[in-house]
């Protein structure tokens, strides 16, 4: 069995979440994290982390969105179920403008990680220097989400306590992410979707779900020469490794 660690099965998305879930059930895959980007999102994960057993949640603002409102009194009161502090992180992709606000949101969602002792969903896109000199200050463990960094990157990131969450974009063709995984072991790794976005092969150009963990970690069996049965235990290791779940 499996865990999408990442997904975003959100009403903006899918008609029918209940589907689904079934669909991922069918799949083998057992556990689904939802995590969100803002109020709104937030709000659905407590909803969807209440509503089915298999559903767990993380709660975060995204760097994205840190223009919009966000309750951060929501941090005090979490269920169980949310078992980390995602999605945040640094993005200058669109704009370096906002840099020093998007680093204060961050270092302050990061310290209330801290303080609730909660692992870290990390968003990094052409930000990576400042994402790991942030991450130096704080005693947290994480996932990097959809990491497609260098392997020298990946090895910083694995040496502070982080797995790399791989999705979809590893079995595209021009995907050079093939290289820097092969050197890395299946003990560094967690899988996730990224859903509804990052579709994996065969299936591009449709609308992502966790059931195609299933399709994306038999693209991993074939890189690393392994088993489903063996990728299940170790990422099914790694996860107990960062989450309370």
């Amino acid at each position: 069995m499996f865990t999408d660690t990442h997904c975003h099965i959100f009403k903006e998305y899918y008609e029918d979440i209940d589907e689904i879930i079934n669909n991922a059930n069918n799949s083998k895959i057992n556990r689904i994290i939802v995590a969100s980007d803002n109020q709104s999102t937030a709000n659905e994960v407590l909803d969807l982390v209440s509503k089915y057993d298999n559903v767990y949640g993380c709660i975060g603002l995204h760097p994205e969105n840190i223009d919009e409102e966000f309750d951060y009194s929501i941090f005090d009161k979490l269920p169980s179920k949310i078992i980390a502090i995602g999605e945040i992180g640094l993005d200058y992709y669109y704009t370096k403008d906002n840099k020093e606000k998007q680093i204060e949101v961050l270092r302050k969602q990061l310290s209330i990680a801290q303080r609730l002792n909660l692992p870290v969903v990390i968003h990094s896109r052409e930000a990576t220097q400042d994402t790991i000199n942030v991450l130096k200050d704080y005693k947290v463990k994480g996932v990097i989400h959809s990491f497609s960094g260098s392997l020298e990157t990946a090895k910083i990131y694995i040496k502070m306590g982080f797995k790399l969450g791989i999705n979809g974009v590893i079995t595209f063709k021009n995907c050079n992410l093939k290289d820097v995984y092969k050197e890395l072991s299946p003990r560094d790794i967690v899988l996730e979707t990224d859903s509804p976005y990052l579709t994996p092969v065969p299936y591009r150009g449709q609308r992502n779900e966790p059931a195609r963990v299933l399709d994306i970690a038999m693209f991993l069996c074939n890189l690393y020469n392994i088993d489903l049965y063996e990728l299940s235990r170790v990422t099914n290791d790694n996860i107990k490794e960062i989450f309370n779940i």
